[in-house]
């Protein structure tokens, strides 16, 4: 049984990272394709092999999923655990698509775990939810909002005198680049998340210690999984990043992905926290936006957006936690 869950868990970890993939696959490229300084499908194959480069950057955030969320569970009912979890997320992250509502796969894969723990009456490490999850989940949409805005006006500032239409050729460019980087952050954030699971799922069947290195196959399965649904592409959400909450150019559209993805590296790299690549890339097209005039922005499309940032953990918890009671009936 221990070997069954096992391979069941891996295999919905893996499809979860595929939801992932086509569901935040707008985050990195929405602003380069509605800028036409990318077509669509040579975005998506841009940002499949970055995102593919990314997980293999780093393994930070992947221990601090597998470690500082929830206590280790053991035998069939961390099994349980971990596929409710997994199935949680999924579920919101269909949803949200379906309503092509930007939303972050990070929280409902955190929400899911967080559910079916309590669901379980296993621990939950409340201090590591904090610091790592709901701390973050606030300051980083709030770096990225302001840091997009100073940004775009140092960028506004510095082609003062440019020609309009060369700076907008330039910057059309230019997002190739940071499209790349963009997708590059994402990989090296999201991969990570699931192959905390995985490795968790590993201890869970004492195939392998917390203190072992993340296996070359683990990383590998899911950078593939995740590159394999951004292929796929999430066209819903990409319409509305890209045009939803202000009509982008190049030059503002370079700007939030840069911002995002430098707010992407520093968490990753200096505090080793989860953050959402959704929140912080929607909060920088909000900043950037801002700085055309405050009412250019779509706010009633933001507020929507917003809303439903604060409704994924518990929404995904919720399911995580009828999925687990199902499950322990069924066993």
């Amino acid at each position: 049984m221990d070997t069954l869950g096992l391979i069941v868990v891996i295999a919905t970890a893996l499809f979860f990272t595929y939801t992932n993939g086509f569901h935040d696959s707008a985050n990195a490229i929405a602003t380069s394709i509605s800028t036409r300084a990318l077509t669509p499908r040579v975005a998506l194959g841009m940002a499949a092999l970055m995102n593919l480069a990314g997980a293999f950057l780093g393994s930070g955030v992947a221990k601090t999923v597998s470690e500082g969320i929830i206590e280790t569970p053991s035998g069939d009912d961390g099994m349980a655990i971990l596929f409710a979890a997994l199935l949680g997320a999924i579920v919101w992250n269909m949803i949200t698509w379906y309503f092509g509502l930007p939303s972050s796969s990070s929280n409902a894969l955190f929400g899911g775990m967080i559910g079916a723990a309590l669901a379980a009456a296993s621990a939950v490490h409340w201090d590591g939810v904090l610091t790592k999850i709901v701390i973050p989940m606030f300051v980083s949409p709030l770096i990225g909002l302001v840091l997009g805005y100073l940004v775009m006006v140092g960028i506004l500032w510095l082609f003062r005198r440019a020609n309009p239409r060369r700076a907008q050729r330039g910057f059309r460019m230019a997002q190739t680049v940071s499209a790349a980087g963009m997708a590059l952050g994402h990989g090296l954030q999201d991969a990570q998340k699931t192959m905390g699971v995985v490795v968790l799922a590993l201890v869970i069947a004492d195939v392998q210690d917390e203190s072992d290195a993340i296996p070359v196959w683990v990383k590998l399965a899911c950078a593939g999984m995740l590159s394999l649904g951004t292929y796929a592409g999430g066209w819903r959400i990409m319409r509305t990043l890209g045009r939803g909450i202000i009509e982008l150019d190049p030059p503002r559209g370079f700007a939030a992905e840069t911002t995002a993805a430098s707010v992407l590296y520093s968490a990753s790299y200096i505090f080793n926290a989860p953050i959402s690549t959704t929140h912080v890339i929607t909060s920088a097209i909000m900043g950037v936006g801002a700085t055309r005039r405050v009412s250019a922005v779509r706010w009633r499309v933001a507020q929507n957006i917003v809303a439903g940032w604060f409704i994924t953990m518990p929404a995904a918890a919720a399911v995580a936690a009828v999925t687990y009671w199902l499950t322990a009936l069924l066993r």
